[in-house]
């Protein structure tokens, strides 16, 4: 274990530097040693879980490998953590610090002590320095950004302390360029008053008028002064933060001289003052420029200002606040931020199986429910930790869960949860409703709809540089499908709604939404999840709603899938919708039992369904119907990366759970034009490299996703224009292992493939010119990509073709070429492993034999007749295989009779020799061989001559 320390009573700069540490060594955890700074905790108490903290009492002093210490380089600034630096068995010490005259006490290793503003400083100018000597692309959080440049912020009073360098000054600048958010820093950076602010900053308190309207506080004050006063605007932010108010507005009434120039006004009206307004607004949805413009103010939606003269001030700043309230948007309630159902367990569980829970299930936290499902308490991961830490694993969680808890309404405002969490610091509000546990508030739940709302409100200055959301993503889905479309999801979206569901399009069909440059989007397949908000007697919603829809289209087909709540609505050549998949699903979660494995589904809520999916780009969904109709649900940054046109995997763990996502991201990032982003290209190279997959196999017999669903994702490449481009990239990654370890692309199994392609398309081009002389030009079949290939031995022939058909497309002859370039003794287990069709595995079970059979016999055809003869026993796939993998010779001899020899028959056929007087018997095949022996090597011409042939060879008795 890696461990950075903060001093004992840890400020921003201490922070700032630890966080920047654990970014340039991953892994790190960071101890505050003895609390924090009141603003240093109220910040945690909303941002906590963006850091990797952990608690000194959770530490195992055995398992510590190194020590970092910043912003200090005594010992007794480290409080009881002291003792670590005394430990025998550490590799390294380091201290970095911006304090010269303090004396060093510790036993540092590493030390970097230099006159600049702010430690943070420091490990900036590292980060900064391995950005721009990376070879890939390096960006940070926005969360690790803007502690930093509080950090920076706040030792430096905003670079104008003494100690502030240019080092500093560069270091913020570049947190900037990395994404630190401004709104936060003004949040939590505290500006100094001038004498005479301070003064009206106290005659402000004592006047200030307040009103709670929606959750929100509304507050105004009107000052009087001798003359305009400098600095308003730091008053105005300062009175915001001392009453915690959501929106100020702050008047100030002045004299003026009777000559004082003013071009508004004209010269001989009569004035005595001026009237100055500053206004403030945390408030989503309010627009002070808007509201001040009558009065020819102006400014941001946020922050604004406006100067009159010649009104009645007191009169004039209520008007104005009256009109504020109208502003004030009803927050968002507990029922719509909350997560449902709830994991819960009971008192008498052990904390062993407590951590199992949540480690299945990723939560970090669990409530506790008695008998009769009341809410008895909380237990967090930390509490969990530590109890497993002194080793009580099989003790009730009861002795160690919260029992003393807060606990919301579900319709308890927004405001009043984020007040909760941070006065009592506070990571979970469970919602009650009659008593009963019906979801839960987190605080990432808080900072996502914080975030969100921040993204939404385009004038704010303090806007987070978080995902940024389309202005209206109802409007672009409504412009972009067809109206009959748009009229079937606004239908579903009713009848959910009526059953107190709440409706969403997700995955593929939001991405290409977004990414669609056309103005029409033609969508054949839609992922809609019913988010039931009620816990699990909503399990089946999805089932429920589209048998609802099918009452209304009779036209369509409805499949149910029971086993994983979904069910889907199919039309097929329809006047109104085309050939269209509707798959409607209840949100779930899921859970791998081992890698590689099936995954369990339960009923959950739309993040934990968004979670579970592959990629960030996938895991977009938009709310449809109210509240919010249009809303774009990013919680993983998917916007960013569509922009940024690359795949990234929302968790680490993915691949290992299931490997068929390598193959999906090979697919998306070929398909899109993509770049699998480069931490997501390292899980994959870790997860093929680990041998999980076949470890698995060994001790299950099985990894289901190795089987139908790998096959599935290799018919989706092998099946697609760019499939040569996409096998690369998988035989670049090593990927290929996921078939078989053996298995690599290496240059003579990409030879194969490549004349394989230059067959099939040979072979394609002859049967089209063949179908257009005699059928017709169908246009319809030009171009598929699932062309079917003559095999002998069928009972479905092709017009006028010399060989009959069996139905095998391109994409499963080059999926066979694969498998048959492993060792003869895995093909067949390989091909049945996948599952494809059992006269595939018996192809390949039997081409080692056929291979050798040829090898022996095609060098003794000296004559046509002897080649067709030999070659005709086999399948066409078969001996494509078997060219592929021979020499020249015998491939161009395989070819030949393809080619040529294949399509000669015999002169006379059966009916011919029954009219000539034979007698039907198995002596007409051997007739009909010589026959077409004959005329292969060139020894009969006409009719007659086969006649002849016959009457000499078979005479009549």
């Amino acid at each position: 274990m890696d461990l950075v320390l903060c001093h004992t009573t840890a400020d921003f700069d201490a922070l700032g530097a630890a966080v920047g540490l654990c970014v340039l060594r991953p892994g790190s955890r960071i101890v505050l040693t003895g609390g924090c700074h009141p603003t240093v905790r109220d910040f945690l108490a909303l941002h906590r879980d963006e850091y990797p903290l952990i608690e000194r009492r959770s530490v195992n002093p055995q398992q510590i490998r190194s020590i970092t210490i910043v912003d200090a380089s005594q010992r007794d600034r480290l409080g009881k953590a002291a003792e670590w630096l005394d430990l025998p068995h550490l590799n390294e010490i380091a201290v970095f610090d911006h304090h010269l005259q303090a004396d060093l006490d510790i036993p540092a290793t590493v030390t970097q002590i230099e006159a600049v503003g702010a430690s943070t400083t420091l490990i900036v100018e590292k980060l900064k320095n391995q950005a721009e000597n990376s070879d890939t692309p390096f960006r940070l959080l926005p969360s690790e950004a803007t502690v930093m440049a509080l950090g920076i912020h706040v030792d430096t009073g905003s670079l104008t302390f003494e100690g502030a360098t240019a080092r500093d000054a560069i270091a913020l600048a570049w947190l900037m360029e990395q994404g630190a958010s401004l709104g936060v820093i003004a949040e939590y950076v505290e500006p100094g008053l001038s004498p005479q602010l301070q003064d009206l900053l106290r005659e402000a308190l004592n006047n200030l008028r307040s009103e709670t309207l929606h959750g929100y506080s509304i507050a105004w004050v009107l000052l009087s002064t001798e003359a305009y006063v400098p600095g308003l605007s730091s008053l105005a932010s300062r009175l915001l933060d001392l009453t915690e108010t959501d929106a100020l507005l702050l008047g100030n009434v002045y004299k003026f001289g009777e000559n004082e120039n003013n071009r508004n006004i004209a010269p001989e009206s009569p004035v005595s003052n001026r009237l100055t307004i500053i206004g403030r607004s945390r408030i989503e949805g309010t627009n002070l420029s808007e509201l001040f413009k009558p009065f020819g103010g102006g400014g941001h939606a946020r922050a604004a200002s406006l100067a009159t003269r010649d009104v009645d001030p007191l009169l004039t700043l209520n008007q104005l606040a009256d009109e504020l309230k109208t502003q004030i948007p009803h927050p968002p309630t507990a029922r719509e931020l909350m997560s449902s159902p709830v994991r819960s367990i009971r008192p008498e569980t052990s904390v062993g199986e407590a951590h199992r829970i949540l480690l299945r299930y990723g939560h970090s936290g669990l409530s506790v429910v008695d008998a009769d499902d009341r809410l008895a308490g909380i237990i967090s991961r930390r509490d969990i930790d530590i109890a497993l830490h002194h080793g009580f694993s099989h003790a009730p969680v009861k002795g160690y869960m919260s029992p003393q808890l807060k606990t919301i309404a579900p319709d308890t405002l927004l405001p009043e949860i984020e007040s909760l969490m941070v006065t009592y610091d506070i990571g979970r509000l469970p919602v009650l409703e009659n008593g009963q546990l019906v979801g839960i508030v987190t605080r990432t739940d808080v900072l996502r709809e914080l975030h969100q709302q921040k993204a939404r409100d385009r004038g704010s200055n303090a806007e987070l540089s978080y995902c940024v959301m389309p202005e209206s993503v109802e409007q672009l889905l409504r412009s972009r499908i067809s109206a009959e479309l748009w009229q079937l999801l606004s239908i579903a979206a009713n009848i959910a709604q009526n059953r107190g569901w709440q409706l969403y399009i997700v995955g593929g069909a939001v991405r290409d939404l977004l990414l669609a440059t056309d103005d029409t989007l033609a969508l054949t397949d839609i992922d809609l999840v019913v988010d039931g908000k009620c816990g699990s007697d909503d399990s089946g919603a999805g089932v429920e709603l589209a048998s609802s829809l099918q009452k209304l289209y009779p036209d369509s087909r409805l499949d149910v899938h029971g086993q994983f709540q979904t069910a889907a609505l199919l039309w097929h050549k329809d006047s109104a919708f085309g050939s269209l998949w509707v798959d409607i699903a209840t949100a779930r979660t899921e859970f791998y039992p081992y890698p590689a494995a099936n995954p369990e589904v339960e009923a959950s809520s739309i993040r934990q369904d968004l979670y579970r999916r592959d990629f960030t780009i996938n895991a977009l969904a938009v709310r449809l119907g109210v509240p919010r109709s249009g809303e774009l649900l990013d919680f993983f940054c998917g916007l960013l990366d569509l922009e940024a046109k690359q795949i990234r995997v929302l968790h680490p763990n993915s691949f290992i759970e299931d490997p068929t996502r390598i193959y999906r991201a090979v697919r998306f990032a070929v398909r899109l034009g993509f770049e699998i982003e480069p931490q997501t290209e390292g899980y994959i190279r870790n997860a093929l490299a680990s041998g999980i997959y076949y470890r698995i196999q060994g001790e299950n017999g099985r990894a289901p996703a190795l089987e139908t669903r790998l096959k599935s994702e290799l018919k989706y490449i092998l099946q697609a224009p760019y499939w040569k481009v996409a096998l690369q990239m998988l035989g670049d990654l090593q990927a290929l292992r996921c078939i078989h370890p053996t298995l690599e692309l290496d240059r003579e199994l990409w030879r194969q493939l490549r004349l394989l392609d230059r067959c099939l398309n040979g072979r394609r081009k002859k049967e089209e010119g063949r179908r257009k002389k005699e059928e017709g030009r169908d246009k319809k079949e030009e171009g598929k990509d699932n062309s079917q290939f003559p095999i002998p031995n069928s009972q479905s022939p092709i017009p006028n073709s010399p060989f009959p058909i069996i139905n095998i497309p391109d994409w499963q002859m080059r999926l066979e070429v694969l498998i048959a370039y492993l060792a003869p003794e895995y093909r067949g287990k390989v091909a049945a492993n996948l599952q494809l069709p059992a006269d595939s595995i018996k192809r390949l079970q039997l081409l080692e034999a056929g291979k050798n059979d040829l090898a022996e016999g095609l060098p003794k055809c000296e004559l046509p007749s002897q080649l067709v003869l030999l070659l005709r026993n086999y399948e066409l796939p078969v001996l494509i295989a078997i060219a592929l993998q021979s020499p020249r010779s015998a491939r161009r001899q395989i070819w030949e009779y393809l080619t040529k020899w294949a399509n000669i028959e015999p002169p006379l056929n059966g009916n011919d020799l029954k009219a000539l007087g034979y007698k039907p018997g198995p002596g007409f095949k051997r007739m009909l061989d010589d026959l077409l022996a004959a005329k292969l090597d060139g020894d009969l011409g006409d009719r007659a001559a086969a006649i002849s042939f016959l009457a000499q060879r078979y005479p009549q008795t």
